[in-house]
């Protein structure tokens, strides 16, 4: 019998054992046999043996490749499971992706690069059909604020220009080893064209950050050098209003004065 693995900080590593946990996020997934899906860090392979065993074949970005034995180990080496010995944050899915189809993505996502690699993940929004990941707490409470709430920031705002967030249920430290000192969270991520005009997205995000980067200046304040107060008005918004005040249609509109001057 092989020896466990250890858990490598540097990869960021909590492995999910709870068999509770795994079936409900398996049945939040509902995978489906000819679904194109690629599960992000299947590690030991929790995960994996129930999704493979329900879709008959998959893919797999893992990185630490001394992880990729003890998976190959609790599929029982099935030829239906392709591993891609890769970091998730250089891969390119769009490429991925089947052609006139689209990929579905899974995972308990390494936390250290969580924010990173979903923005990375947004590049190929039109060939991505739903994402469903495991991450921190706190990052999912963030994902999914609404205006006003503490929680509400630069993430939720850029989020919401690009898809549809809905955290599903929280997950506690027990259902890992090594168990992490934070609650956890799945969240679903649906790919879609924002609810509102966005003139230009760079330049949206480059706002977003702006108004964010303090958040206890107002907005006038906050977009020094990218906006006057004058044009924040023409937006409808009061200029001495803070950034988490504001929807993202709110940007919006913003972003439309900017992109005029």
């Amino acid at each position: 019998m092989s020896e466990p693995h250890a858990a490598k900080k540097r990869f960021g590593q909590n492995f999910l054992h709870d068999g509770g946990v795994i079936e409900r996020i398996v049945r939040s997934i509902n995978p489906q046999p000819g679904d194109a899906l690629i599960e992000i860090g299947p590690g030991l392979g929790a995960l994996t043996v129930p999704l493979l065993r329900r879709l008959g074949r998959m893919r797999a970005v893992e990185l630490d490749r001394d992880v990729i034995p003890h998976l190959r180990a609790a599929t029982g080496d099935d030829p239906g499971l392709e591993i891609i010995m890769a970091d998730a944050l250089k891969v390119d899915y769009g490429a991925l992706a089947p052609a006139g189809g689209k990929l579905r993505l899974a995972g308990n996502l390494p936390y250290n690069i969580s924010t990173p690699l979903l923005f990375h993940l947004l590049r190929y929004a039109d060939r991505i059909a739903d994402m469903h990941f495991m991450l921190q707490k706190e990052v999912v409470d963030r994902m999914a604020a609404a205006p006003g709430e503490d929680d509400y920031g630069r993430l939720t705002v850029a989020l919401a220009a690009r898809a549809q967030v809905s955290k599903l249920f929280t997950v506690g430290p027990g259902a890992f080893r090594p168990a992490p000192k934070v609650d956890s969270a799945i969240v679903r991520l649906v790919p879609r064209p924002p609810p509102f005009e966005i003139a230009d997205l760079t330049l949206f995000d480059r706002i977003v950050t702006a108004a964010f980067s303090q958040r206890r200046k107002t907005l006038a304040n906050g977009l020094k050098g990218l906006m006057t107060a004058q044009q924040i008005g023409e937006a409808g918004i009061e200029p001495g209003v803070r950034a988490e005040r504001l929807s993202a249609a709110d940007f919006a509109r913003l972003t439309a004065v900017a992109a005029r001057a």
